[in-house]
Formats: structure tokens, sequence, C-alpha cells
């Protein structure tokens, strides 16, 4: 996806939630130190001001709204001057259509001063007709680059360019040249405002090159090697190697482009269609052929256009030609601040969420309004999300307060895919995303999108969420986690599946002290909450996928937690659990579910799917079908309300039938089902060798150790079937001796995979070693289990 150095995500993030973090800590409005007041710059100061530093703006070769000025499309309503959506959307295209050309090219200049104080900011205010993102779409847009510049000294102190939200870091920059005209790459559809600072000026650059600065100062994520160099800044994900697709919106379930209302607006409007998806559940697999962000279009201040000696872009368009300039007028705010509103029908993006039986829907909803009613236009400081920069101007001005503690969620995307060291269908490893994702925190329903791989959700309110987590072409991901308050502390969960608890995932940490300006400045512990296993969320390709289906129903247990661990991958879920539980797992894995109670007992469950299994599939390939012998059943009843659901839109990739645990149970009883059923699938696939005719030449002389390892095997799930009849019995004696007995067979079955390593295919010998460490395990819990 990047150029960045390659990356443990899982170590990563597990590191994270031990780590001094001070870089993480955000800029909440709430609990920060207040700033100063601001009053309204001299007219003749500002307009020198906003000359000085009236940016050049650089947009996508595929961007249909391109900043206008929002006066033609106003109407009176309720002696009231709005805008409408509708009007909007539509008249800017009649208008780009007559004239040819972008209509009214503008941008809207806001100057402030902090009272008694040198800190001046200049405010560049962008207005598009309509944002279309992967899930972000809403009428209107605005989108602003704050310049703080020194009044005593005449130098810019900082710039700020808006990202998505204020859940998403913007993207800043410390100390800029005073000599340089400001640049900003503009995310097509979104319009979110990347920096251009060095002599690539229509590229973005994260990190430093050889003989190029980075366009953006934000701390990086401090006390981890393998993530030191990624500045937390949203960037431009499309520049910088990512692949994300956008999605059609629609208004009332149809292309907002065949509304009544918009005549003058067609499917060409929209982003182009080499670049768009109807949905993220149309597609079978994440799309590999998205084309490549390219400059199109160079807007200048009008009395700058032509000079090209601080800012030429070097790029060519796709033609091969230069990019085409236009010249924008700048207006100040002042002008068009009689504008009460900008309205609009709401327009959301539904999220699909993994439930028990049946995906529900949660709703993303995007909204815009004035700029004039948002607290960044009257205190700039409250749009500056880097920690560190805040500081570094709290120390030269007195009117910034200092940065405060906030919650973070933080979690690494990856994707789950089979790894040739496992059997054929048996076993998955990880790889880097191939395309972004977006995520939602169901409590403050604003999408956030991901960048290099990571899902990072600022200023979370203390409580409890529910995570989800939707990419193009990718079964989706939902988890529930505590964030700060009174959520537990610890140290991050280890990363192997050989853990035996469940940690918390909220980790409080101090900053640590540094001699830096910035990083001396006094704040509170931060919480990160460390989402996923172990900060890893591993999405699955929706052709792949198959749902795991827990019910809570089928056992008196009061269950609360979930993991699920993979013969090779090792664990790829971890969460807690409130009744019945569902999540998507590659079909081409192989599983333990693990269950826990709230008197800590576990329960173990074998899954292991079936990938030829489909709709008809009613015997139960994955199972003997009865999920109290520790097995996963594939359930065809089930599965008729999601295909039902799925097969009513044509466009929508259905899934395979769902893996379901009736019984759930935990204890001793269940642990020991688990062994038999780990023991015995290993033994048929070691077995099967003995009648495959195409093996001749490997067995040659081999015979022998394959059937010892298959009598050892078979030896283990007799002693675990009967240790969980005694079990279920109530007699813990018997059944504690027979799971010694487990134990011992297991150091046999070894010693006979070491024999027969020579006869074994190298993935098979690697899932048995595999699978008795996980039977090995799981055989002292059980015989440690005072549950029965």
């Amino acid at each position: 996806m990047s150029d960045l150095p390659p990356v443990d995500r899982r170590t990563v993030l597990a590191t994270l939630a031990g780590a001094g973090i001070g870089s993480l800590a955000g800029c909440s409005m709430l609990d920060r130190e207040p700033d100063g007041q601001t009053i309204e710059a001299d007219p003749e100061y500002a307009e020198s001001l906003a000359n000085r530093f009236a940016p050049t703006l650089y947009f996508d070769a595929a961007e249909p709204w391109l900043p206008t000025d929002p006066r033609p499309y106003a109407s009176d309503r309720d002696d009231d001057s709005i805008v409408d959506g509708f009007d909007a959307l539509d008249g800017y295209h009649e208008r780009y259509a007559t004239a040819g050309e972008p209509p009214d090219p503008t941008v809207f200049y806001h100057v402030l001063e902090y009272e008694d104080s040198p800190l001046a900011v200049v405010q560049f205010w962008l207005y598009s007709t309509f944002d279309q993102f992967t899930t972000n779409f809403h009428w209107h847009d605005w989108e602003v680059l704050h310049v703080f510049v020194d009044t005593e000294t005449d130098r810019p102190q900082l710039y700020v360019a808006s990202s998505h939200s204020r859940k998403v870091p913007n993207n800043e920059f410390l100390d800029p040249d005073p000599e340089m005209v400001p640049r900003i790459l503009s995310e097509l559809g979104s319009h979110s405002s990347a920096l251009s600072v060095n002599d690539e000026p229509d590229r973005f650059q994260r990190l430093p090159g050889t003989d190029l600065l980075a366009d953006i100062t934000n701390s990086a994520i401090e006390s981890i090697e393998s993530l030191s160099e990624l500045p937390f800044a949203y960037g431009l994900p499309r520049d910088e190697g990512a692949r994300l697709p956008y999605v059609v919106p629609e208004y009332e379930g149809v292309p907002v482009y065949e509304h009544e209302r918009l005549p003058n607006v067609d499917r060409e409007s929209l982003v182009d269609e080499a670049l768009t998806v109807r949905s993220f559940e149309s597609l079978a697999s994440p799309p590999t052929d998205l084309p490549e962000r390219s400059t199109g279009l160079v807007f200048r201040h009008e009395e700058r256009v032509g000079d090209v000696s601080t800012d030429a872009p070097e790029d060519s368009a796709p033609n091969g030609s230069s990019p085409a300039e236009h010249a924008y007028e700048l207006v100040p705010t002042g002008e068009i601040e009689h504008l009460s509103d900008f309205t609009g029908p709401q327009l959301s993006f539904e999220f699909t969420v993994p439930e028990f039986a049946e995906d529900a829907i949660a709703s993303h909803i995007s909204t815009t309004g004035a700029p004039w009613g948002q607290p960044r236009y009257t205190n700039p400081a409250a749009d500056i999300t880097d920690p560190n920069h805040r500081a570094t101007l709290a120390e030269r001005y007195e009117a910034i307060g200092d940065a405060a503690a906030i919650n973070t969620v933080v979690a690494s995307i990856t994707e789950a895919v089979t790894s040739d060291d496992a059997p054929e269908y048996e076993g998955l490893t990880t790889v880097e995303p191939s395309v972004e994702a977006v995520a939602l925190l169901e409590s403050d329903p604003v999408a956030v999108p991901t960048f290099a791989g990571v899902a990072a959700v600022r200023d979370v309110p203390d409580g409890e969420h529910r995570l989800t987590v939707n990419a193009p072409g990718q079964a989706p991901y939902s988890e529930r986690l505590s964030v700060g308050g009174d959520a537990d502390t610890s140290e991050a969960a280890s990363t192997t599946p050989a853990s035996t608890s469940t940690a918390s995932k909220t980790t409080t940490t101090e900053s640590s002290a540094s001699t830096d300006a910035a990083a001396d400045a006094d704040r509170a512990a931060q919480a990160i909450t460390i989402a996923g296993s172990d900060g890893q969320i591993p999405l699955v390709a929706r052709e792949n996928a198959r749902k795991l289906e827990v019910d809570a129903d089928g056992t008196d247990a009061d269950l609360t937690d979930l993991a699920v661990d993979d013969d090779f991958a090792g664990r790829l879920y971890d969460g807690s659990l409130s009744g019945s539980a569902a999540v998507y797992v590659h079909e081409g894995g192989a599983y333990t579910a693990e269950v826990r109670d709230s008197d800590g007992a576990i329960g173990a469950f074998r899954v292991n799917p079936d990938p030829a299994a489909d709709g008809d599939d009613s015997d139960g390939d994955d199972s003997d079908g009865d999920s109290s012998d520790g097995d996963a059943s594939t359930d065809e009843a089930a599965d008729d309300s999601d295909d039902a659901a799925d097969d009513s839109d044509a466009d929508v990739t259905t899934f395979g039938p769902p893996l379901r645990i009736d019984r759930p149970d935990t204890g001793k009883a269940s642990l020991s089902s688990f062994l038999a059923s780990i023991a015995g699938e290993t033994s048929e696939e070691v077995a099967a060798l003995l009648d495959d005719d195409s093996a001749g030449e490997r067995l040659d002389g081999g015979e022998n150790a394959i059937r010892g390892l298959v009598r050892a095997l078979d030896a283990v799930v007799a002693a675990a079937e009967r240790a969980a009849e005694n079990a279920r019995s109530g007699d813990r004696a018997n059944a504690d001796q027979r799971l010694q007995a487990v134990e011992t067979r297991l150091e046999r079955v070894t010693d006979r995979i070491a024999e027969a390593s020579e006869t074994l295919p190298e993935p098979l010998s690697n899932a048995a070693r595999n699978r008795v460490a996980e039977a090995t395990r799981r055989a002292e819990q059980a015989r440690k289990s005072e549950k029965l």
C-alpha cells in the first residue's frame, strides 16, 4: 500500500498499550486549557494577510466539485437566507455545463487576532456543492486551512489543514518557510485537505525523502520503533498508494442523480465510475484495479496566476500535458455570513454489523453547516489536533492553552488469507490490507477512514462502545469495548494464542518526560483503547467469509468473552460478549473458538469450515453436527434469514452457510470434548494418507510411523471422550484422571509426529504440531477447571 518499512502491526499495537504516547494525547475541546478570546482583524490588515498566504489548490483529475461561491444558489426561507442542497448541486452543474469551466472559483477568508497576543490566524474556507467519499457523502462541503502568524515577527507559525472530522487527525506543519506559498492537495470527492510544502508541489509525502521534506510535522507514535516514522495524520491515502473505492450516494433508495430536482445531474456528474462501486457488499473481494491519483486542475489566487516561481507542478496531467490552471477570487467571509444555513435531506451510509442469525445495520450520517456556527471559526486553535503543535504554540503564546489528554481507539486493519504453510483450506496468515477501510463507533456515528491501514478514532467519550469496521469486498467486523472512565487498565494482552486470559483492552500510560518544550507540557494520563485482538482486526474477503455464530441461549452460563484462534495465524478475534454473538471467519481456516463466563470458566469448540459447502449443505460436514461434542455445526436454517435478505438484492455478494455453536458450555466437559474433536480431526487427516494412492512414494517405508501416529491420536480421543462423560456425570476424580492420561498421550503424539516427519507432508506435519500444542494447553485448562 505504501513505501513505509514493513511493520508487524500485531506486535506494534500491543506495544502501543505500554508505550509512552504523549504524541497521541490529542486536544479535547472539553478538557484542555482554555484559549484566549479572539477579535476580528482590521479589514485592511486582514486583506493583506489573505493575499500573502492565499494558497495554491491542487485537485484530482476526476474531481467533480471545485471551490465555488454558494451565493448564486441561495434562497429565502422564513426570513432567512439559506442554500438548499438540491439547488446548489443542480445549479452548479448547470452553470458548469453552460460556461464550460468551473463556475465562480472562490476562496473565502477570515482573519482573527487573539486578544493581548501577537498571534493572528488567517482562515481560508473552501465551499463545494457536494461531498462524495467512500462512506462520507452530503450536500455542501466546507474545508479550511488555518495559517497561524506571529504579527511581531511576521512569520507563519503553523499550518492546519482540515481532514474529515474532529475524530480524524488533521494535516499540520509547524514553522513553515515564510517565503513559501501554502499549497493544498484536495482529496477527490471528500475535499479533505493535505498539505504540500516540499519541492514536489502536487504530491503528498508523509515521510521525508533524501532531498525532500515531509509535508506534515504531526508527531509519530512515540516509543514504538516500527511505527516511529508514521506521523499521526490522515494524509492523502490515494497519493500514498492506497486503494480507496467510492460509493454512489443514494437518496430514498435510488442514486441521487435520479432525483427529479436534479435535472442537470447525471451519473457522469459524480466521481468517475472507474473509481466507484455501488456498495461495499456488491464486491466479492477487495478491488484491485482502481486508477491512481493524478492532478488535473490547479487554482491560484487571481493575483498570482502565471507565477510559477514557488509552486509550479512538476507532474503532468493524465494526457501528458500540464494541469489546467484557474484563477480564484478572494472574498471575506463577512460577505456571506448572512447565509444562515446550508440545508438538504440526510444522506447516510449503512454499515453492516455482524450479529447472531441476521446482520444489523448502523447508519453513518454526514452533516455540514455554516462555518460561522462552528467553534473553530472564532477559535482556530480548536482545530489543532497534534498535541505537540498545540504545546509549542502554548509555550510561545499565552493565548493558547495546553493540550488535554483524550481517549483514543487504535487498531491495525489486516486481511486474513490462506497460508502456504498449512494444509489446503486449514490455516491462515494475515497480510497488509489491499484497500483502506472505514470504522464507525455507533455511540458517535461519524465514520473514520483508515490511513496506512491504521484505524484511529480520537476524542472518544468514556463508556461502552461498539466498533464496526467495513471495507469494500470484505465481510464486516464488529466488537464491543470499554473506553476510559472506570474501564479496567492493564498491560497489553499477549499476542500468542497460548494466552489463557483475556486482558482488558484499555491501558493507561503516562507521557514520558522530555526536554523538548512540547513534551514538557503537563498532560494527564492517556487512555489508549486497543481494539481487535492485540490491536489487529483481520478482515475476510466476502467470497471466503463464513459467519461463526455463538448461541448464548444454548447454555446456562453467563458468557462474557469470545475468542477465535486459527491453527496458524493465532488469535484473530478477542471481544466481549453480551448475549449471542457472531464473527466472520475465513472458510480456509481451522479454528478454536473459546468462550469465557462470568465465573472465569472456559469452554472451547473446534470449528473447521468446509469451503465446498453451499446453501444446500445439511449434512454437517464441518463436524458431526453436535456442538456439545466440541464442534461447531453448519446450520442451514440460520442461513435462510441471511440469504433471504441477501438474495433480495442481486448486487450483494452472499456468504457461505453459517457455522453455529449451539451449546457454548464452559468447564471441564466442554474442554474435554474439544480435545476429542481436535485429536479426532487430526487422526482422520493423517489416516487418509494410508488410503491415498498418490502418496505411494512418500509412504514407502513410512507406513508404520503413520499408523503409530494415528493410534496415538486415537488414544487421545478415547481418553478425552471418557473425561467428558465423567465430567457430565459429575465424576470429577475420574475426569481428572482421564485428563492426566490425555496429557501423557499428547506427549506420545509429539514423539510420533517427529518419527513420521519425513513421511508426513510438511503442511500436515505443521498442522499436527500446532494442534497438539493447542490441545496440550486446553488439556491443562480442563484439568484445572473448577467447573465440571
